[in-house]
């Protein structure tokens, strides 16, 4: 046995040392291994880093510092790069494929290029479409294919022959059972306040409110035959019923939005079914009932035209801008001349009532009707709709047609019952 050597250290020399690093007395998880681990390996033994290439000296050739230089690539440094790529030249082509810009060449933008002058660029009409397009929901006539045919729309914006259509049958559905069959009158005034309450309950919706239906169909066709059997205090009593069924009906939902709800089914009741009644007692005044009616609603029809009529042609001042555009003053003077005019003239020739009289009637009556449509598009415009449904055509929805008719009945019953006595 050899005697140690005092200058050597602890660990075996270079031949005697093994290429793997002692081993931890943990082990080391974050430290990847020097080779695959196998199944069964000690997770003791501390990976390995991979090798690293050998450092060539400034001298060397790239393919290592004993082969033989290679013609054309000396060793020294100056003389050839390092790396692989071709040496770059100043005087060589660009490295990029695109031709260069000129400034003589054409543009190459493919639109034309904007001019200033304004007499190289030709007028165009602003209605016309730009060349080689259609306007939309049109098609290309030609010789074997005509151009198709829009419907005639008046001033109003809508289709006049269908509103006129449309109003001759709404008018024989009511005077033909109104002179030949009056508990028909009956039916059809029933079934016209059930459609307007429809209507209103769909409308109000959009703003968030959900009046019951049921109750409120339910309550309507009460008021009207409570009004046409019993008269005034039975119409009062209709609506009360109706108000607190619709209450009732509507606890069943829970308190969510209770007080949005009636107040939306209370308005409905009044609106429509009450304000209707009246309709209903005007028409079963004994004796004359059914022309009470077709005075009112002739006064209606008159205020309807003459403002129509008026508005169209010499319409220049609006009445109310916000609420309805197309209503103006010139409008509304035609509806009161030629709601005096015809009232004068059928209430002298019906009921023997001196002609100022039956002008008042039509003043009155013509007032109430505007005023009915303006409440009418006050509330379409708060809640964002053009008409209460499309059910009439060019007309849009029965409450369309009745908002000047809900109004002008109640107007129209107190002064009939003050001008007209009603014989016993």
């Amino acid at each position: 046995m050899s005697p140690l050597d005092p200058y050597s250290g602890t660990e075996p020399r270079g031949w005697e040392r093994s290429d793997r690093p002692p081993a931890l007395p943990w082990p080391d998880r974050e430290v990847e291994p020097w080779s695959p681990r196998q199944s069964g390996t000690d997770l003791s033994a501390v990976p390995q880093a991979p090798p690293r290439p050998p450092v060539r000296r400034h001298d060397e050739s790239p393919d290592g510092p004993y082969d033989p230089p290679v013609a054309g690539r000396p060793f020294a440094d100056d003389d050839a790069p390092t790396s692989q790529l071709p040496p770059v030249r100043d005087d060589d082509a660009p490295t990029a494929q695109l031709p260069p810009v000129r400034d003589d060449a054409v543009p190459t933008s493919p639109f034309t290029p904007v001019r200033t002058d304004d007499a190289a660029r030709p007028e165009v009409d602003p209605q016309e479409p730009p060349p080689g397009r259609r306007s939309p929901g049109r098609r290309r006539a030609s010789a074997e294919r005509p151009a198709t045919g829009q419907p005639s729309t008046g001033r109003a914006g809508r289709n006049l022959p269908a509103a006129i259509g449309v109003g001759l049958g709404l008018g024989a559905l009511v005077l033909v059972p109104l002179f030949f069959f009056l508990p028909g009158f009956l039916a059809v005034l029933a079934g016209a306040i059930g459609v307007g309450i429809w209507e209103m309950a769909r409308a109000v919706r959009r703003s968030g409110a959900h009046p019951p239906l049921v109750p409120l169909l339910a309550g309507g066709v009460l008021t009207i035959g409570l009004a046409w059997f019993a008269g005034p205090d039975a119409l009062s009593l209709g609506l009360l019923v109706t108000v607190l069924g619709t209450m009732i009906w509507r606890l069943g939902d829970g308190p969510a939005g209770f007080q949005r709800d009636i107040t939306a089914a209370t308005l409905i009741a009044v609106y429509v079914p009450f304000l209707g009644g009246f309709a209903a007692m005007l028409a079963a005044a004994p004796g004359d009932g059914p022309l009470r009616v077709l005075v009112t609603v002739a006064g209606v029809v008159l205020s309807d035209t003459g403002g129509y009529a008026a508005g169209a042609n010499f319409g220049k001042h609006p009445m109310a801008p916000r609420i309805s555009p197309k209503k103006s003053w010139e409008g509304f003077a035609g509806s009161v001349v030629a709601a005096a005019v015809g009232s004068a003239l059928l209430i002298w020739l019906l009921f023997d009532v001196a002609p100022w009289w039956g002008a008042l009637f039509g003043v009155a009556v013509s007032v109430a009707a505007v005023l009915g449509d303006l409440a009418e598009s006050m509330i379409k415009r708060d809640l964002g709709v053009k008409d209460m449904s499309s059910l009439l055509p060019g007309h849009g929805g029965l409450m369309d047609r009745l908002d000047s008719i809900l109004f002008a009945v109640p107007t129209a019953y107190l002064l009939l019952a003050v001008l007209v006595p009603v014989v016993g």
